[in-house]
């Protein structure tokens, strides 16, 4: 009888072998789809305290901004949504722009970054502590400047190239913007002044 049963146990064990690693792989993948899940999901931006994490954002200057709506103040977010902007000479201001609240913001990803959300940080406190001991240029070397460090440290889409020439153009075609009052405070003083420049030249 033993020698009899034992093919049949036999296949019992490879039975409940092949299960167990089916559902050991399937665990696996669970896991695998859950870090993945994880990695894609980006914490919420809270536009009542200014907090974006993973974002550059904007803000007008008042009277540049107005004649050219293209300019205005940048800064750049850590993972908890603290912004950092390079604010004035040797001065990188935290949580508060120098020139406002943003009215613009354009979402990152730290999928992006190798090492994410660690890299991430790093990148945006090396190129503030840098920029804590500059002088302030608007043409060469500006807030802009600060934040195209911060990806450059980071190594963002594995490139070292940003410059603030790119990111005028890209926050000012792919940038949202935070509420209609937002796009009202970027805009509303430029169409004023076309407004008065039309009606100078056409009546006087």
């Amino acid at each position: 009888m033993s020698s009899l049963s034992s093919p049949a146990q036999q296949g019992t064990n490879n039975y409940q072998q092949q299960r167990q690693q089916t559902d050991s792989d399937q665990d696996l993948e669970r896991h695998a789809m859950g870090a993945e899940e994880q990695l894609d999901s980006l914490p919420p931006i809270d536009f009542d305290t200014d907090k974006f994490p993973y974002c550059i954002v904007w803000t007008p200057i008042p009277v540049l901004t107005w004649i050219l709506p293209m300019i205005g103040h940048m800064g750049i977010c850590m993972s908890n949504g603290v912004i950092r902007d390079f604010a004035g000479p040797y001065f990188v201001s935290e949580d508060h722009m120098g020139f406002g609240r943003p009215t613009r913001y354009l979402r990152l990803h730290p999928k992006h970054v190798q090492g994410g959300r660690y890299a991430w940080d790093e990148g945006v406190s090396k190129a503030s502590v840098l920029y804590g001991t500059r002088m302030h240029n608007l043409f060469c070397d500006n807030c802009h400047s600060h934040v195209a460090t911060a990806l450059c440290n980071m190594r963002y889409k594995d490139s070292t190239s940003w410059n603030m020439i790119i990111l005028a153009f890209w926050i000012f075609v792919c940038g949202c913007y935070v509420s209609i009052w937002g796009f009202i405070k970027t805009w509303l003083p430029f169409a004023v002044l076309v407004t008065i420049c039309v009606l100078l030249g056409v009546y006087f």
